[in-house]
């Protein structure tokens, strides 16, 4: 039977000659672009810079980790003062505070401008109105002005780099008071002021962009896109935006008072500060103060760069399972209560700041359950897979990996999310295995998938699969080998944020792993320039692309090859059935698109779905649509 969510759909936004594309110029047509996919162009080019900055400083401080008695003074010429040589030995070593720096730079600079605006940024922008059939986002300019805001925040971020006094060093959650006393450290001067200033804009960019996502979905969608035939990928984007919209505000306000304790003699994070025996005039508040309002962000920001691969991954699968994706409405429902739990989870990053016990088993409670939906999602994957035809696409080895990643590195989150093992746990690299596995890997693997399987809308070629698969296979492997040791080296007590580890005769046993894990680093760093080469390649060399190369079912694949401003030539096509009807029995092909109207599959129809074809009316400007049973 059909169920009764029957509504009357006025389409306003169907207007084709209001959305006629009017030829500009090189820089209205590309640079200040208010078109929805080049600005996904533009999200995505400059979170694949961020990227590559990103992981070779990474490399560098993994040397530093690995090798502590290596010279580095072939570095001198790239790092300049950062590079200390020893006037006895002519020995190159890293400068402590530098160190920090390097790690401060490394996580500021993949949470936020690579997984944030590099993964949401692009698949947001390029997807929302293309899957739901609008022409553009609710708001052009608007959009524009999101990314011109992030990219005035990276220039901002990217000359902190090469400041004298080296850029902020306080770790990427800045914790007061060494955030907050320029006099502490080189990287709380200058550096941290342009990291603040930087991660501000950076802010606005995200709020802007969030408003305009939530707007589009609600209000641009065409005749028949109920929200129970938005793809699952659309469903992730509307709850990230959400979960940003209601979350980074409150990271503006933690850095805003942050400046004001540094610029203007407040004390909202400081107290009884003592620098060389001398007291500060600062008393009455609390560096805690900082860690609720970070993590009021820093946890449901873990879901920010999560949900979109997630998203992006159940689309993926489905596609070349050639299967309809397993319990749909579960998959939404999943996905709704992540975004609810997210905000109440954030003091399990505070177990050891002396909270009191029963707050935290309160937190310790809500943490655990949030693996109830976080099984939800991995057990429809699993078993969307089973038994399909699957087609081994780069983006399908992408995707697998996504759900390989997110479950190990889930699975680690149970013990860390539990008080008395996390007591133990906390600040070794137990943390940094678990995090960089769910958080870093799953992602960046989502946002690789998304890359490879949308990349032919994108630019109009495709990517080389073979080098694709190599890419998979090496970066698969390299991520294991660098973050599954580090589970064992965090067990064994090896502390986070510590410049060297052989003052500390404890440790000498695990120093070959220490070294393994920073060779397997190198290694997968590496195996990303044959992603830069096959992308930048075959965005001009490529393979021409079809307009449907997965023979996919969302309306995206209805435009041209290289949809044009506007997105459709002509009319933009109805819907009349949800995303995933794939391999339907007595269907002629293994797939059947949303704008094919249950009129023309006869054969494959269910009983419901018959009853349906009388009430379908593809014109018109109140179409009657009633919500068939999926």
């Amino acid at each position: 039977m059909a169920t009764t969510d029957i509504h009357i759909h006025h389409d306003t936004h169907h207007d084709d000659h209001a959305h006629e594309h009017h030829e500009g110029n090189f820089w209205t047509n590309y640079i200040f672009s208010q078109d929805h996919k080049v600005i996904a162009k533009q999200f995505l080019i400059t979170g694949i810079f961020w990227a590559l900055i990103g992981g070779v400083l990474s490399v560098i401080f993994r040397i530093q980790l690995g090798f502590p008695d290596a010279d580095l003074s072939w570095l001198k010429p790239v790092l300049g003062g950062w590079i200390n040589v020893d006037a006895v030995t002519q020995k190159g070593s890293l400068d402590p505070e530098f160190y920090l720096a390097l790690v401060t730079m490394h996580g500021t600079i993949m949470v936020f401008f690579v997984l944030t605006a590099g993964l949401s940024g692009t698949f947001s922008n390029f997807l929302i109105p293309l899957q739901i059939g609008a022409r553009d986002m609710a708001s052009g300019f608007m959009n524009m002005l999101s990314y011109w805001f992030f990219f005035l925040a990276s220039v901002l971020m990217f000359i902190s780099l090469f400041l004298e006094t080296g850029p902020a060093g306080g770790g990427w959650t800045i914790y007061p008071p060494l955030s907050a006393l320029p006099q502490a450290i080189s990287g709380s001067g200058m550096g941290m002021t342009l990291w603040l200033i930087s991660m501000a804009l950076f802010i606005v960019s995200q709020l802007l962009g969030g408003v305009n996502y939530i707007t589009t979905v609600i209000n641009m969608r065409t005749r028949g896109m109920s929200f129970t035939r938005m793809p699952l990928t659309i469903w992730s984007f509307f709850f990230t935006a959400i979960i940003g919209l209601l979350s980074f505000p409150v990271l503006f306000a933690a850095a805003l008072l942050l400046i004001f304790d540094r610029s203007f003699g407040t004390s909202f994070y400081l107290s009884d500060i003592f620098i060389g025996g001398e007291a500060l005039a600062h008393e009455g508040g609390s560096p805690i103060l900082f860690q609720h309002l970070f993590w009021f962000l820093g946890h449901p920001e873990v879901y920010i760069v999560l949900l979109p691969a997630l998203g992006i991954s159940s689309e993926i699968i489905a596609t070349n399972s050639r299967k309809p994706i397993f319990g749909y409405k579960a998959m939404i429902g999943s996905m709704l209560f992540i975004a609810i739990l997210s905000f109440v989870v954030w003091a399990h990053h505070m177990f050891v700041t002396g909270m009191n016990p029963f707050l935290g088993s309160v937190f310790m409670l809500l943490t655990l359950i949030i693996a109830v939906p976080s099984a939800v999602k991995i057990f429809n994957y699993v078993t969307t897979l089973w038994k399909g035809n699957i087609r081994f696409t780069s983006g399908m080895l992408f995707s697998i990996g996504m759900v390989s990643f997110f479950l190990t590195g889930g699975i680690t989150g149970i013990f860390l999310g539990n008080a008395a093992i996390d007591i133990q746990l906390h600040d070794t690299y137990f943390v940094v295995a678990h995090f960089h596995l769910v958080m870093g890997s799953a992602s960046f693997f989502g946002m690789l998938a998304g890359i490879y399987h949308w990349f032919p809308k994108m630019f109009g070629r495709m990517m080389d699969e073979r080098l694709g698969a190599v890419h998979f296979w090496l970066s698969f492997v390299g991520v294991y080998m660098v973050f599954f040791p580090m589970h064992y080296i965090g067990i064994a007590g090896f502390p986070r944020r510590y410049y060297s580890f052989t003052n500390f005769q404890t440790f000498d046993g695990w120093a070959d792993l220490n070294t393994f894990v920073s060779v397997a680093a190198i290694f997968t760093l590496g195996a990303q320039f044959i992603f830069l080469f096959n992308f930048f390649y075959s965005m001009f060399r490529g393979r021409q692309a079809s307009a449907n190369p997965w023979f996919s079912n969302t309306l995206e694949w209805t435009t041209p090859p290289l949809p044009g401003h506007g997105n459709w030539p002509g009319e933009i096509p109805s819907v009349y059935r949800w995303p995933y009807d794939y391999s339907k029995p007595g269907a002629a092909d293994d797939f059947i698109p949303q704008n094919i109207p249950y009129s023309e599959t006869p054969e494959s129809n269910l009983p419901h779905e018959n009853e349906l074809i009388k009430l379908e009316t593809s014109n018109g400007e109140g179409a009657i649509i009633i919500e068939g049973k999926h």
